[in-house]
């Protein structure tokens, strides 16, 4: 069992940042891959970015390379999302994931098995 509380959400202008944070508990924190997910109103939850159990590799949806970086502390059982260059598109409720049956990255929803409660990202223009 692996359970995730995110945190960090909020209200920011377009160009502006915020940096999101997930807290796990349960399963050894290193021993399963993490991703980031978002759902915007009427839309399908889409993959953002995902990071291996140790950090080494990432993966990035297009419509976010170069602005969000994902990362994780194993010895504090975190992973954040840094969100850079904000823009309006990007308000949606944000999602961190454990796949805990892969110590890799997977842009796949299907592949994830713990879910978080979801945090409120809003860009205003």
């Amino acid at each position: 069992q692996v359970q995730l509380v995110e945190s960090g959400g909020g209200l920011v202008q377009a160009g502006g940042s915020l940096r999101l944070s997930c807290a796990a508990s349960g399963r050894t924190f290193s021993s399963y891959a993490m991703g980031w997910f978002r759902q915007a109103p009427g839309k399908e939850r889409e993959f953002v970015a995902a990071i291996s159990w140790s950090g080494a590799s990432t993966y990035y949806a297009d419509s976010v390379k170069g602005r969000f970086t994902i990362s994780r502390d194993n010895a504090k059982n975190t992973v954040h999302l840094q969100m850079n260059s904000l823009k309006p598109e990007d308000t949606s409720v944000y999602y961190c994931a454990a796949d805990s049956q892969s110590l890799y990255p997977s842009r796949r929803r299907r592949d994830y098995d713990y879910w978080g409660q979801g945090t409120q990202v809003t860009v205003s223009s």
